[in-house]
């Protein structure tokens, strides 16, 4: 993969073990209602163990930013890995009757991912050591790179969704098809274990700043960190699994055909964040951040009321070409605005607030779903992402124009 100019060598690996972890989470979260479903739980259901992955894994990513600066940072990664393999594993290995404690464990204390984006443990010790490669301008592309692999990765991973009805097909059993890939999905977990042993090991090469706790830059955390937790409350309500859902429930949409729409809106999302970089040097990395993301609420909005298949997928593609542009440059705002050593701490301290918010939400709209309210998560979701850009935009405008 190619990397921009100035950014060291090891950021490759990263970009790569983001592309593996990226095309996997794209099928499993469609998969997952379509599993749980199978095994004759409810949509109420779906949205619990929706819930327990995002909240098992904020106090994961909670865990990291207190403690993490302890341990080497490739051997955090290289448990994270360990941790995916297991998740896998263990969810292919269950699903039979009374399974459901079980199946919530796991999707606690794993690292499934039902969203669009990256909400695991991976994520502030990827964001922390991306950071290190790269420095200024040429961080902000590095991090659109690494969001633009993840969303076009991602995209391929929804066509995967195809498979489980190929075997199906062929004669196997559904639910052994969808087994197959929570196995694949814990085999990737080995990959990544393999791939990331080659990262160079910064407690045996001096660092020019070891990673501390949040100090100087606390203040600036916090009032990031709580203005986050209100968008991923919001988009919590309707995540991609639940998102999938709706399709299911709203038009009857087939596994194929939704495969083939996250594909698409996949490609456009990850389009659009190429574009990030660009429209954050002209206008700042906040301004991108809200005015791409307004517009793209009030096409999820509009979607909710729309009374046909085509309407309803045209305005979500809109949405998908504008609602991403805001992680690579919400990314790079908070490397920029925090010192070296603290950014671990931030990237984690940043994150944990948006899992812990968005790990209530699933539950919410699965439970709206249930009594057949399907445009309530929708409409919510889209006005709280509104409120949400216009506090950011008053809060940190003066911030975007000075951010390196």
């Amino acid at each position: 993969m190619l990397l921009p100019a100035g950014a060291a060598p090891e950021a490759r690996l990263l970009l790569i073990g983001r592309a593996l972890r990226a095309f996997t989470d794209g099928f499993i979260a469609i998969l997952l209602p379509v599993y749980l479903l199978a095994l004759g739980l409810g949509t109420w259901e779906v949205g619990l163990i929706s819930t327990a992955t995002l909240f098992g894994s904020a106090l994961a990513t909670l865990a990291v930013g207190q403690w993490g600066h302890r341990f080497p940072q490739r051997r955090l990664l290289l448990a994270a890995a360990g941790l995916m393999c297991l998740t896998g594993l263990l969810l292919a290995g269950l699903g039979g009757v009374g399974d459901f404690w079980p199946l919530l464990l796991v999707a606690f204390v794993g690292t499934m991912n039902p969203s669009a984006g990256d909400v695991s443990v991976f994520l502030p010790l990827e964001h922390a050591r991306l950071a290190e490669s790269a420095q200024g301008e040429a961080r902000t592309f590095l991090f659109a790179r690494y969001t633009f692999v993840g969303a076009l990765c991602a995209a391929a991973g929804s066509l995967a969704t195809a498979i489980p009805h190929a075997l199906t097909a062929a004669g196997l059993a559904q639910l052994d098809a969808l087994r197959l890939m929570f196995v694949a999905y814990g085999l990737t977990g080995v990959a990544i274990f393999v791939l990331y042993r080659a990262l160079p090991d910064h407690h045996v090469h001096e660092q020019a700043a070891a990673p501390a706790p949040l100090g100087p830059s606390r203040g600036i955390v916090i009032k990031l960190a709580a203005l986050f937790s209100v968008d991923a409350l919001a988009g919590g309500l309707i995540v991609n699994t639940l998102l999938a859902l709706w399709l299911f429930e709203r038009f009857d949409l087939s596994l194929v055909a939704a495969g083939q729409f996250f594909f698409w809106a996949g490609l456009l999302s990850a389009g659009s964040q190429l574009a990030a970089p660009w429209a954050a040097r002209r206008i700042g990395l906040i301004n991108t951040m809200v005015f791409t993301h307004i517009p793209s609420s009030v096409c999820l909005i509009l979607a909710a009321f729309a009374d046909s298949l085509p309407v309803a997928l045209a305005l979500l593609f809109l949405r998908s070409a504008l609602s991403q542009m805001d992680v690579p440059t919400r990314s790079a705002f908070v490397m920029a605005v925090v010192t070296p050593a603290e950014r671990a701490a931030a990237a984690s301290f940043t994150a944990v607030p948006r899992s812990l918010a968005a790990a209530a939400s699933p539950a919410i709209g699965g439970a709206l779903f249930s009594v057949g309210w399907l445009a309530a998560p929708l409409v919510a979701c889209g006005v709280l992402k509104i409120a949400y850009d216009l506090a950011l935009w008053h809060a940190f405008r003066r911030h975007g124009e000075a951010a390196p």
